[in-house]
């Protein structure tokens, strides 16, 4: 019994040794899932953790820094001793532009606001336009109606449409798209976005340069003044 009590001690012992002593010091961080230069800044966030005990770090302190960068969605670690701290990071997918006024920034498929772009030219995004009222903060997710228009953005984008889409709108519920030919498309509510979108692919080379199409009950779309009756299209 004294002997099983002493092990015990020992191992305890150590633990707290190695806890407080340089022996698993953190002298590495390597980062996976992510492009070189988001790595770099990666690293840059966490360097704070150099020289600190491996056995100690605690995943929690790693994501409150790591809340400084809105690129990373999320992130997890890995300790491989003696000395390296591995963290596997899942990175926010840029999916569209905020437009107030002059201004824009980029946001990602969660609705997080990733940057303010600075530059020109524009990427080559489907835009939300907000109103004058709307004060994005980097970091931070979309609260407002504009975020049904982000979060439409990418079933749209999959759908590969024949014709690029321009920008992306929420109304009370309602998303519409503007198509780069100049055609505004009406998808209704978000119910059966691969649906209606399946009939847009299918009926845009009929349209030609008809206006709008509506497809908020895609089983009876309607292009211009032309009502569309069963377009043909499973889903």
């Amino acid at each position: 019994m004294f002997a099983a009590f002493a092990i015990l001690a020992a191992g305890v012992g150590l633990y707290v040794g190695a806890r407080q002593t340089s022996v698993f010091a953190i002298d590495r961080i390597e980062v996976d899932g992510v492009p070189p230069a988001t790595a770099a800044r990666v690293r840059f966030v966490l360097a704070p953790l150099s020289g600190t005990s491996l056995v100690a770090f605690d995943g929690t302190d790693g994501d409150r820094r790591l809340a400084a960068l809105p690129i990373v969605a999320s992130a997890s670690y890995d300790r491989e001793f003696p000395h390296t701290l591995r963290v596997f990071v899942e990175q926010e997918r840029a999916i569209g532009l905020l437009r107030r006024g002059h201004e824009t920034w980029v946001v990602s498929d969660s609705a997080r606001v990733l940057r303010k772009v600075r530059t020109r030219p524009l990427p080559r995004l489907p835009r939300i336009w907000l109103p004058a009222s709307a004060d994005p903060l980097v970091g931070a997710v979309l609260a407002d109606p504009s975020v049904a228009a982000v979060l439409a953005i990418a079933p749209i984008t999959g759908a590969r449409l024949p014709v690029a889409v321009r920008s992306v709108r929420a109304v009370e519920g309602e998303i519409s798209i503007m198509l780069a030919s100049g055609t505004e498309v009406l998808l209704g509510d978000a119910s059966r976005l691969r649906l209606k979108l399946a009939v847009v692919s299918r009926i845009l080379p009929l349209a030609g340069d008809m206006p709008y199409l509506d497809v908020s009950v895609p089983e009876r779309a309607v292009a211009g003044h032309a009502q569309l009756i069963n377009p043909q299209v499973e889903g």
